[in-house]
């Protein structure tokens, strides 16, 4: 599973199982637009890693995809169920949600001029899985047997096992269709190019900056609201921030910190600096996760104890400025089947009376010395502090001597690929806004947290159950028996689930349209006044 784990909603309703069995043409016009207003520009600090689907897995190259691919799908401004895009329709032809058909709309070509066709998106997707990279998103589509190709039009999907998800991946930037006379069928394209038939065309790329044009061949439901688009991309958030205050930028999106964030939307309150900040919906989550091999960690009642006396609120108020939200459960809030299952089962203040029982009851009488691992490199730069805040709750209560280390992402990872934490801090930024992206890579078979937990009943019975249901509406009891074995369990503790924030100066409009759980940020919603 792909490691948007980085930093940085609609729910999903019962009518999902129409939508997924039977997508239809939902646009009346797919004619396109050919971009219109003043171009626009962002700056981040994300970086754009690759402009190969077959091989970005991080949100910055996802950005890239989503404005310059298009997929059989898409997910809609505002929604999580996914609509037509290069497909006229999409259906699950048989019962069990394992065989896929699509048929293309007419008329599709992808910026060079090239046809696309049937061809191009077997080649797609046959490429992902051959090349197979490491830091791509082959991965989700393990369950995928053969693609055929009956004809120009028309795309099956046989899975090897039942897997309801799927329009939903397809629809995400792992699903982008690339020329198959572009790209080499067996290794990565590395000119920094990109040969697409979304919105966008790639104008350039490179260490400083990637500037986008409209295409003017794009076919599909898109309106263009701006005549391009610039990304900067920036080393320091200090100066991200002084560039979205000064006007060097139009847009600041992804690498602000919670303190630039709160200065920031004080200062638009207060009409100062000629700035705004918009909020959007995210089903963004953070989780302590617990190595159940450790000699310490491993233990139910030091979980439990911790479980107790954590105390999200004043964490998500004092460290995260009230850019997050306390979380009680592993599916976030705004997903099929989220439940408050830590909040039932151990309270949302700290209880140290019950956590000291719980340490009693497995036969532990002294502190507990416990470190917790953070990196700073990946999940933002609120987590070494909030990591601080989280053992400090459990030091105040005389139960603990905890303490935090922090080091370098690959140190980090190595470390938890070996087993060598007790307790690590593992983020999450959703492929597709469905429970089964917040639980199968968790506690599934090869589990992205590699902390030695298995359940039985989620691996054998829960998950499976869920896989072949196409109305996701239905699956909620499913997903709420889930959380609440992993409540009991303690494999890990949700800790907050994020916002989306950007920063515009006066005069954009848009952005509320591209912050939302389906996380796919839309260029072509983003339009600029003329005298902005």
């Amino acid at each position: 599973m792909r490691q948007r784990d980085q930093w940085l909603a609609a729910p999903i309703g019962a009518g999902l199982a129409t939508a997924l069995l039977a997508l239809a043409g939902c646009s009346a016009d797919d004619s396109g637009a050919a971009g219109q207003g003043e171009p626009v520009v962002m700056g981040m600090t994300d970086k754009v890693v690759t402009t190969d689907p077959a091989a970005g897995y991080e949100p910055g190259s996802w950005l890239l995809f989503n404005n310059v691919y298009q997929s059989l799908l898409s997910f809609p401004k505002g929604g999580t169920t996914p609509e037509p895009e290069a497909a006229k329709s999409c259906t699950f032809t048989d019962t069990r949600s394992q065989v896929y058909r699509c048929t293309l709309k007419d008329g599709l070509t992808f910026s060079n001029g090239d046809k696309l066709t049937s061809k191009d998106v077997k080649f797609s997707f046959d490429r992902t899985r051959r090349i197979k990279d490491e830091n791509g998103p082959a991965v989700m589509f393990s369950a995928l047997d053969k693609v055929e190709t009956p004809d120009a039009k028309t795309v099956v999907f046989h899975l090897k096992t039942p897997d309801a998800t799927f329009p939903m991946k397809i629809a995400s930037g792992a699903g982008s269709i690339v020329d198959h006379t572009a790209y080499p069928a067996d290794r990565l394209r590395t000119d920094g190019k990109a040969v697409g038939s979304g919105v966008y065309t790639l104008k350039e790329y490179g260490a400083k900056q990637a500037v986008f044009g409209v295409n003017p061949s794009y076919k599909g439901p898109a309106k263009v609201k701006n005549s391009g688009m610039t990304l900067k991309f920036f080393h320091d958030r200090e100066a991200l921030k002084k560039a979205v205050r000064s006007g060097g930028v139009d847009i600041a999106y992804r690498g602000l910190a919670m303190q630039d964030i709160a200065a920031l939307s004080n200062a638009s309150l207060n009409q100062q600096h000629g700035t705004q900040v918009v909020e959007g919906g995210s089903a963004e989550v953070m989780h302590l996760v617990f190595n159940l091999k450790d000699p310490v960690a491993g233990k139910l009642g030091v979980r439990k104890a911790i479980a107790y006396l954590l105390d999200r609120s004043t964490l998500v108020r004092d460290v995260y400025q009230h850019t997050a939200e306390p979380l009680y459960s592993v599916v976030p809030a705004g997903i099929t089947g989220h439940n408050t299952a830590f909040f039932n089962t151990y309270g949302d203040r700290p209880q140290p009376d019950k956590a000291t029982a719980a340490l009693r009851g497995a036969g532990i009488t002294g502190k507990v010395k416990l470190t917790l691992w953070a990196t700073p490199d990946r999940f933002g730069p609120g987590t070494v502090p909030a990591f601080k805040e989280i053992a400090q709750q459990l030091n105040a209560s005389g139960l603990f001597d905890a303490k935090v280390r922090s080091v370098p992402i690959k140190e980090y990872e190595q470390g938890v690929a070996d087993g060598r934490f007790g307790v690590y801090v593992k983020g999450w930024i959703p492929d597709y806004p469905d429970p089964d992206n917040f639980t199968q890579p968790f506690f599934g078979k090869n589990s992205v947290l590699s902390n030695h937990y298995n359940s039985p009943q989620i691996t054998g019975r829960l998950l499976p159950k869920t896989a072949d249901q196409p109305d996701r509406g239905a699956t909620k009891d499913t997903f709420r028996e889930l959380q609440d074995i992993v409540a009991r369990d303690l494999p890990v503790i949700p800790i907050w689930q994020g916002k989306q924030y950007a920063v515009a100066r006066d005069g954009i409009s848009g952005l509320e349209w591209t912050l939302d759980s389906s996380t796919v940020f839309r260029f072509w919603e983003i339009s600029k006044a003329a005298d902005a």
